[in-house]
């Protein structure tokens, strides 16, 4: 029988996935702490939840020990999400990722295991793949990294592990694999490759597609994402526990056919994008060609099933990003 009044800690609960979470975790029922510096998130992801008697917001940062002590004080579960994302972000300032990524981390787990908190979850990469040319992705074969974004993800998949053996955490790591939806931010540099293809095409501007296109993707939309966070943080099952799972639908899509697809859902409200043209630039430097996930350990250990394909989850972005008029600005 589930406690809903279990509080959840969040960290990155005001990102794309964070905010998503707390969401989700708040209707529920539950009590929910949300931890942001807003280096990447956004308080306007979470300004209707600001206020609701089970909703705390903390504004702080996870390389301060200090505010982690503080957050995870009568905290039941831990969502961890809170990270700097992005490959090419890693590529240009290492130091400022590891910093976020390994000793945030590494203070958030700390601070967990002095609190006594029952389930750390935290959100592992695909790109602790690496090399790795075998497909599917099975979660016990990786290659060697490709950035630091990747060495910073794997590293923290290895601090879990020790805690878990040495200290008897349950800890649970999830690997995501390309996450996209609703609230996922399409500005900025380092802007994730649908919702920056979706603003393109509603701007009228051509997208540029990183190589030839032919490389592919295993693209998970975020309520598979949130299905996979409540199973492992609910999970009673210890072959569970100081383990990582691959949180992804399974099917992989190349960047031609994902920019068809959105095209086609695109033009059902603006039919002048079905003209838009497509551009295509160079390889992206620390990219993997190829990403699919083999999913049966998810399934037959969490019982995860996953809800939204490709094509059914970008349906429900293409309509959450339209009815976003700040996009069309």
């Amino acid at each position: 029988m589930v406690d809903y009044d279990k509080k959840i800690l969040i960290t990155g609960g005001a990102g794309f996935i964070g905010s998503n979470l707390c969401e989700y975790f708040l209707y529920k029922g539950y009590r929910v702490v949300c931890l942001d510096n807003f280096a990447t998130g956004h308080k306007k992801n979470i300004e209707h939840l600001i206020g609701l008697d089970n909703f705390r917001l903390i504004d702080g940062d996870i390389r301060d020990i200090e505010v982690c002590k503080n957050a995870v004080e009568g905290v039941d579960y831990i969502l961890h999400q809170a990270a700097l994302g992005s490959v090419p972000r890693s590529l240009k300032d290492p130091l400022t990722s590891n910093e976020v990524n390994v000793n945030g981390f590494l203070n958030m787990l700390w601070s967990a295991k002095e609190a006594g908190v029952k389930r750390f979850v935290y959100a592992a990469s695909s790109s602790t793949y690496g090399d790795s040319e075998n497909l599917p992705k099975v979660e016990e074969i990786i290659g060697k990294p490709l950035s630091p974004y990747a060495i910073t993800k794997y590293v923290n998949e290895l601090y879990a592990e020790i805690f878990g053996k040495t200290y008897g955490m349950e800890t649970i790591g999830l690997r995501y694999f390309n996450v996209f939806g609703r609230k996922q931010d399409p500005n900025g540099a380092y802007a994730a490759v649908i919702p920056k293809f979706v603003m393109q095409f509603m701007k009228h501007e051509s997208p540029v597609i990183n190589g030839d296109g032919n490389y592919s993707r295993d693209f998970t939309y975020i309520d598979n994402v949130i299905q996979m966070n409540e199973l492992a943080m609910l999970t009673d099952n210890p072959k569970a526990f100081n383990s990582v799972f691959n949180t992804a639908f399974g099917e992989r899509t190349t960047l031609n056919d994902l920019i068809s697809v959105l095209k086609t859902e695109l033009a059902s409200f603006d039919p002048e994008i079905a003209n838009v043209e497509i551009e295509y630039g160079p390889n992206r430097a620390g990219d993997i060609p190829h990403s699919l996930a083999s999913i049966d350990k998810a399934k037959g250990v969490l019982g995860y099933k996953p809800q939204f394909s490709l094509r059914d989850g970008l349906k429900e972005a293409v309509k959450w990003y339209w009815g976003n008029l700040e996009l069309k600005d």
